[in-house]
């Protein structure tokens, strides 16, 4: 009994260690259990705190961005704004220009209206003159025909024939003395006589070039030139204001406009741009500038030293910037500035062999073409734009008289405008001035001989002095002196019909007697 009873006890204090063990380690595993997770739990908050702060920092980079591309559309809109009222005001800079045309056209037709009523009054009381003339002469013939039985024509003849041969002598001894006095007279009137015979001197002229070649490293250049979509070559155009022409002639593009410092920038410009290798609009905007800048300098020093050379001081520094601008300016295959330089040269020379002043022709021949360099911005004549300029810049009087009427759209008035009409006319048409071909030339000249041999009575002739002079050698035993002075009044005449040519050519008749005689 005991026996069980202690077996008993053993028994419930073995299953009451069990149970204490068994819980003990229940306990254990359960704080385990616990701490592993919390210590997830802390994983995952810390997780979720990272996450969160990149979550912050990625919403911070978005507002960043949106405010970024915020601003980027205010600049796109602000230099729309820009464009949009550069083009309004070049818009009412061009309204404003055909308005003042169109008034201008308006008063010229109104002017012309005016003449053409005028002209038909005048045309109308000549017609009932010559009428009334006509009944007149006529009714002389009638009576004269009555009196003489001869037709007008015979009459004529027979007065022509009898004179002639009554009058040659005296005609011919008549015209040297005329020649003679003539001579004398001169020196008296030297100074407008020799201006005006210079001034006599014009020339024919050829077409100006209007295109610039830019040679280019290799042909795959032209595919960055002309960009995605042509937004490149669309940039350059507008900010130069040329025409660019890319084509299939190897490792070139062309360059087209009539402003030669358009021209020459853009040129400069684009020669930048293939060398750097960047192009794009924003490149291409400052490069252009940039080059602008640059021959604004150049035209600057281009004036300075044109003037330097010519010996003329105290020019408005703006003049001399106007006077560069010649320098980037032709006018049918001749440099306007080394035109001008040569004109003054020539005036100073001439005045100072007919006793005017050497240095105001200097200066005035100088600055004679002074328009050319803004007329394809003002609208009007060359000649008259310079003479606004320099009256602007308080230049002499005389000085501006000779530029205004250097193409007779003023009549000249006093011995310089004379010299520098005749110094421009010899600069431009010496030989070489301008463009011409051998071929050209050597036509001219045997077309003026030709004209020239196809006279009765003519031996030879020869054309010379670049076709200025043609030399007439006739016959003496068929061209009599009288018929000699007639001769050359008819070949002019016949040059000025049939030929173009440039300036004036002289014909001169030269008539020999030779006697020949053998001794023996």
């Amino acid at each position: 009994m005991n026996y069980i009873i202690s077996t008993v006890l053993g028994l419930l204090i073995g299953a009451s260690g069990v149970l204490v063990y068994f819980k003990l380690q229940g306990t254990q595993h359960l704080k385990k259990i616990e701490d592993a997770n919390e210590k997830k739990i802390a994983l995952a908050h810390k997780r979720l705190a990272e996450i969160d702060q990149k979550a912050i920092v990625a919403e911070t980079k978005l507002k960043e961005k949106i405010l970024d591309a915020k601003d980027r559309a205010l600049e796109i809109v602000e230099q729309a704004k820009k464009e949009e009222q550069n083009m309004r005001r070049q818009l009412e800079k061009q309204e404003e220009r055909l308005i003042s045309k169109e008034d201008l056209l308006e008063k010229r037709t109104s002017e012309a209206e005016k003449l053409k009523i005028e002209y038909e009054r005048r045309d109308g009381r000549l017609r009932e003159q010559e009428e009334k003339l006509e009944g007149l002469y006529k009714e002389q013939e009638e009576k004269l025909a009555k009196i003489t039985q001869l037709t007008k024509e015979e009459a004529r003849q027979i007065l022509l024939n009898n004179m002639e041969r009554e009058y040659k002598d005296e005609l011919v001894a008549h015209y040297k003395k005329m020649n003679v006095e003539a001579k004398e007279d001169a020196k008296k009137e030297a100074t407008n006589v020799i201006a005006q015979a210079i001034q006599k001197i014009a020339a024919d002229v050829t077409s100006e070039s209007t295109q610039t070649i830019v040679e280019l490293p290799n042909d795959d250049i032209k595919g960055r030139v002309i960009g995605k979509e042509g937004r490149n070559i669309n940039a350059f155009e507008h900010l130069t204001g040329v025409d660019v022409i890319v084509d299939d002639t190897p490792n070139a593009i062309m360059i087209s406009g009539f402003d030669l410092v358009r021209r020459y920038v853009a040129k400069r410009a684009l020669e930048k741009l293939v060398e750097d290798g960047r192009i794009h609009p924003a490149r291409i905007e400052t490069v252009v500038e940039e080059t602008k800048e640059q021959v604004q300098q150049m035209m600057k020093e281009f004036g300075e030293k044109a003037a330097f050379e010519m010996g003329i001081t105290g020019l408005h520094p703006d003049l001399v910037k106007i006077i560069g601008r010649l320098r980037f300016r032709t006018s049918y295959g001749q440099n306007v500035l080394k035109h001008s330089m040569e004109v003054g040269f020539l005036a100073a020379h001439i005045a100072s062999c007919i006793g005017a002043d050497p240095y105001v022709a200097k200066m005035a021949g100088f600055l004679h073409d002074i328009g050319k360099a803004v007329d394809h911005e003002i609208e009007g004549s060359h000649a008259l734009i310079g003479a606004d300029i320099l009256r602007k810049y308080g230049l002499p009087e005389t000085v501006v008289h000779a530029v205004e009427s250097h193409h007779e759209e003023t009549p000249a008035q006093n011995p310089i405008a004379y010299i520098v009409m005749a110094a421009d006319a010899i600069s431009s048409a010496r030989p070489g001035a301008r463009s011409e071909t051998v071929e050209t030339y050597v036509k001219r000249l045997k077309e003026l001989e030709n004209l020239t041999t196809s006279f009765e009575g003519v031996e030879k002739a020869y054309a010379i002095q670049a076709g200025r002079e043609v030399r007439v050698f006739v016959r003496p035993d068929k061209i009599d002196d009288l018929a000699a002075i007639k001769l050359s009044h008819e070949i002019a005449r016949k040059i000025e019909k049939e030929l173009s040519y440039p300036g004036t050519i002289k014909v001169q008749v030269i008539r020999e007697t030779r006697a020949i005689e053998m001794a023996k």
